[in-house]
């Protein structure tokens, strides 16, 4: 079975979720750009604050579709050391793919947050959303760069998630929530009939309306 889209995928996620609803300390934190659609069906069924997290995947040169790593914020930096020495990349190639990304992720923050502040998740219980794991270098960048700021319990979630990801992301987050565990998952899209991009606009209206929704 294949998701229809990312709406569809946040709808069933959300129904492994269901036990986090009406819970005043539950915050829902979405990996944007297409974590965000799928964050968004979450926190309505919970009844739960939506935000997004933005973190960055480092591509690897030529084939920046290959995670090589990620970035988030608080200076945080994953790489996959073995998957770097296997393609031989050097280290100032590294530092210039993440300085540009830097730069991403900042333009990211503003255009989707402006002047609000961020919700903190200081004590809550954050459910990170994204729209599916295939190397988990995004996710894993999410939880560490939340990890410092106290979250009594971080929970990644996601409709899709390569079987042998979500175990190794087991260790660093306190639970994950799956929907389907491939034991092998080449790419996310592969699992949505309908994977087109989300867009920024997509993104900040998204947000408005789970702002509209929790301050009613």
């Amino acid at each position: 079975m294949r998701f229809h889209n990312r709406t569809h995928a946040g709808q069933l996620l959300a129904q492994r979720l269901s036990s986090w609803a009406n819970q005043p300390d539950v915050l829902v934190l979405a990996l944007p750009r297409g974590g965000v659609p799928v964050a968004f069906q979450v926190a309505l069924a919970l009844h739960a604050p939506l935000d997004v997290w933005v973190v960055r995947k480092l591509g690897a040169p030529e084939q920046p579709e290959l995670a090589m790593g990620a970035i988030a914020p608080g200076g945080i930096q994953i790489l996959d050391s073995r998957l770097v020495a296997e393609l031989g990349i050097p280290a100032e190639e590294i530092d210039r793919i993440v300085a540009r990304e830097r730069v991403e992720l900042d333009r990211r923050l503003a255009a989707y947050r402006g002047n609000r502040p961020p919700i903190d998740p200081h004590a809550k219980t954050v459910l990170v959303v994204d729209d599916g794991l295939a190397t988990g270098a995004s996710m894993r960048a999410a939880v560490a760069s939340l990890r410092p700021l106290a979250p009594a319990r971080i929970v990644v979630a996601v409709p899709v998630a390569d079987s042998r990801i979500s175990s190794r992301l087991a260790q660093d987050a306190d639970e994950v929530v799956c929907f389907y565990t491939p034991p092998h998952l080449d790419a996310v899209g592969q699992w949505y009939e309908d994977f087109s991009q989300t867009t920024d606009d997509e993104v900040r209206l998204i947000l408005a309306q789970a702002q509209r929704t929790t301050d009613h």
